[in-house]
């Protein structure tokens, strides 16, 4: 296998139509291993990024993708997608993967990469099994451990898919609050595919998204302005393929809930949602998702909800599966590798026992006080 490298991700069609064939082929595609996902990130956050993209060739035909990225001191190679996808891999298809992930190792060590950093990967991904061997094969250290738990509506039969739009329709609580909604105004859902209607959307969309996380006093993604740049890049990309819906839930003419979400592969994504603070006592993003989880039963073409990352106690209402993720960390040092294990197991411990928690946060406070 040959390997090209580039220190960019290119502004090609040709490579863009190869690299998406090769997502196709995947045990489980995902719009987030897709080229546009990765053009958009490298647009957007130029400024902080430094790209690695190593592409795997069989004579002329591209058999292997890894888009990595690089930290200002080259000490840390993650994937380029790592802050702003749900989940993470290499791209290839299953039976190659092996191959792949062992040439691309045996490239990281021959440009003297110390550690490789892989969050978000799916624990049922080949890649998980061909980084072991590869790993091993080329004197690095590995360590694996869990991540997410990421909920899924899974919708696998017809008898399924009625089985749960039936219970969407019967759930009380929600069938009031659509009620009360209605009063003020009819209550619509709409879908906004094409780049120009989710252009018209978005500021609305991020003033409800900054303003929803202020008012819980923590800061929404959103109020950077790479981040913004970010979605409305990828959005402009994943239109022209059919991949992105901004879903709406209106009352009247007026969006009270959004969705930020994709349609690729059979899965509907709840990716970034978000709701008007005033009608927040008529859960608008509860009932916003139980209507699209009641059309996807309607879809033959959706196999899947997946609620992606997070433990909001509101998914586990919606779920009926999971999907796990783990982090993989990859070091040529045996000593950074042993303090990636001492660091988990002590974080780990610290979680566990409440009291302890608040005790070294407490500490942690007290110092960084005493810092500033």
């Amino acid at each position: 296998m040959r390997l090209v490298l580039h220190h960019e991700i290119p502004n090609d069609d040709g490579l863009g139509r190869q690299w998406n064939q090769l997502v196709w082929q995947m045990e489980s595609p995902e719009v987030f291993f897709t080229y546009e996902w990765a053009l958009a990130v490298s647009r957007a956050y130029r400024g902080s990024l430094m790209p690695l993209l190593i592409l795997g060739y069989e004579q002329d035909s591209l058999v292997g993708v890894a888009a990595l990225s690089m930290d200002a001191r080259q000490e840390t190679t993650t994937f380029i997608a790592g802050a702003t996808a749900d989940y993470c891999d290499f791209v290839s298809h299953p039976d190659r993967r092996l191959e792949f992930v062992e040439s691309l190792i045996s490239q990281l060590r021959h440009l003297k990469v110390p550690q490789l950093m892989l969050a978000n990967l799916p624990a049922d991904s080949a890649t998980s099994r061909a980084l072991r061997f590869a790993a091993y094969s080329q004197e690095y250290s590995l360590f694996s451990r869990p991540a997410f738990q990421c909920a899924q509506v899974i919708l696998s039969s017809p008898e399924q898919k009625e089985s749960i739009r039936q219970s969407m329709q019967d759930r009380k609580m929600l069938r009031r609050h659509l009620k009360a909604m209605s009063k003020i105004a009819p209550v619509e859902l709409r879908h906004l595919r094409s780049w120009e209607e989710i252009a018209v959307s978005l500021p609305k969309f991020q003033q409800a998204h900054i303003a929803r996380f202020q008012s819980t006093g923590r800061i929404s993604n959103l109020a950077s302005e790479e981040r913004q740049n970010f979605i409305a890049d990828l959005a402009k990309l994943l239109s022209r393929q059919g991949w992105i819906t901004l879903t709406t839930l209106n009352v009247g003419d007026e969006p009270v809930a959004w969705n930020y979400g994709f349609q690729f592969a059979g899965s509907w994504f709840w990716y970034m949602p978000a709701f008007e603070s005033a009608l927040q006592k008529y859960y608008p993003c509860r009932c916003l998702l139980a209507k699209i989880v009641e059309e996807a039963c309607e879809r033959p073409e959706i196999n899947r909800v997946d609620l992606g990352l997070g433990d909001e106690r509101y998914k586990d209402r919606f779920a009926t599966g999971a999907r796990r993720t783990i982090d993989v960390t990859i070091s040529a040092s045996t000593v950074k590798h042993f303090k990636q294990i001492v660091r988990y197991r002590a974080a780990s411990v610290i979680k566990s026992s409440p009291p302890l928690e608040n005790c070294v946060r407490r500490l942690l406070g007290r110092r960084t006080a005493g810092e500033a």
